[in-house]
């Protein structure tokens, strides 16, 4: 399916891997060609999405959200450059859109050719196009100077101008070439994760593996699933494995972090939930994924009648796993420390359905590549508390990055 809707300029795949988290919506959805779009930049971004949206009820909807909207929401413009060259929003409804299960596939069309485009994906044959070159990683930031950002962090938090921070740094490639294709599916063999996404707007690719839930909306109930707290497994050994697993649940530092962000994300659901109705569903839940362990939490609550997609966007977003606390005043620090725009990273990209309900992840654990300045990115990150360790801090970057590396190399 996914070979067959590449050919279109714009497509988004969204795949959960057979993952069962809370919230659970789709096993594989997609969307591609394009009926109807819009896009946009940080100015009148989200109003010009509302006066879209508006004109696309009943339809479906795909399409992303970049970290850079705070520059409309919050007044906080980016002076760095961003080479991958992904708008601050677009979205589209697609000609063609593609539900998968385990049991059945269905096809929706404009164009009423279902089983044509049932025989012609049977059909298809699964090439590399493209002869990967050897990619020759560069870090923007050395550790030296990572080391010396924490520090400085630690020192804001001190003072008391935040409590937490997610500082991210950027590792990248020039005159790269690869198959985003088959970088996509040797991403996901490595690490399948329940938020994972093939996203193609022309010559711009995110092939992403995100373990990580932004918002999802069913019915009149907004579900948040906020990650902090990584560890890596030791999947050779059964005993050890669960030990460390045992490790994540009971760790102080981890929980800290966690519950920040839980409070930060509570705080910005109560702002389009009627009152009394947001809660904690789930708090430090640990979840297994093929490289590591998450502590994963789950806040929800039922959202105030009559507010637009685009009213719960500006109460919630970007999301506070990606920016720390408070929310404004770290993002005013995340633009002074961080040495490369973060564009569509710890954005998001998702669905609108056409009842309304919709759902986002949070993009992380993601390839960048632009196919036509042939410039390929990924960034990696994590929350600073005052009791971090730079050091540590610096090998869970890399731990995270590792699936990707791996594809890269």
């Amino acid at each position: 399916m996914l070979s067959w809707c590449n050919r279109f300029n714009i497509c988004s795949f969204l795949d959960n891997h057979h993952y069962r988290l809370p919230g659970h919506s789709y096993e594989c959805l997609i969307g591609c060609g394009v009926e109807s779009s819009v896009t946009a930049n940080a100015g009148t971004a989200l109003q010009q999405l509302q006066q879209w949206l508006h004109l696309q009820q009943g339809n479906w909807c795909f399409g992303h959200l970049a970290y850079n909207l705070k520059d409309e929401t919050e007044q906080l413009p980016s002076t760095h450059i961003d080479k991958i060259g992904f708008t601050d929003l677009l979205f589209f409804v697609p000609q063609y859109v593609f539900q998968l299960n385990e049991q059945e596939l269905r096809i929706g069309s404009l164009t009423d050719d279902h089983e044509t485009i049932w025989n012609e994906i049977n059909a298809v044959e699964i090439n590399s196009t493209v002869a990967a070159n050897e990619l020759q990683i560069k870090e923007r930031v050395s550790k030296e100077n990572y080391i010396e950002t924490i520090e400085a962090v630690r020192r804001h938090i001190l003072r008391g101008d935040c409590y937490e921070l997610n500082y991210c740094m950027e590792f990248f490639a020039e005159d790269a070439v690869i198959d985003p294709l088959h970088s996509y599916a040797a991403l996901t063999t490595i690490s399948p994760n329940p938020f994972s996404a093939f996203y193609k707007v022309n010559n711009s690719y995110l092939l992403c593996a995100s373990p990580e839930r932004f918002l999802r909306k069913q019915g009149a109930t907004l579900i948040s699933q906020p990650i902090k707290g990584t560890l890596k497994r030791n999947t050779t050994d059964a005993v050890t494995d669960a030990e460390l697993k045992a490790q994540l649940r009971n760790s102080k530092k981890d929980q800290s972090e966690n519950v920040m962000v839980v409070d930060l994300v509570r705080n910005d659901l109560s702002r389009v939930c009627k009152e009394g109705t947001v809660q904690v569903d789930e708090l430090f839940g640990i979840y297994s994924f093929p490289q590591l362990y998450q502590m994963i939490s789950t806040v929800s609550g039922e959202v105030n009648e009559g507010l637009t997609f685009t009213d719960i966007l500006r109460a919630t977003f970007p999301m506070g796993s990606m920016t720390g606390a408070p929310k404004r005043k770290v993002m005013q620090l995340i633009e002074q420390y961080e040495q490369s725009r973060r564009g569509l990273f710890s954005g998001a990209v998702g669905y609108i359905a056409p009842n309304g309900d919709f759902d986002f992840n949070v993009v992380i654990r993601s390839i960048f590549y632009n196919a036509s300045t042939n410039y390929l990115s990924y960034m990696v990150g994590s929350g600073i508390t005052f009791y971090s360790d730079a050091e540590k801090e610096y090998e869970e970057c890399l731990l995270k990055a590792d699936a990707i590396r791996r594809v890269l190399s």
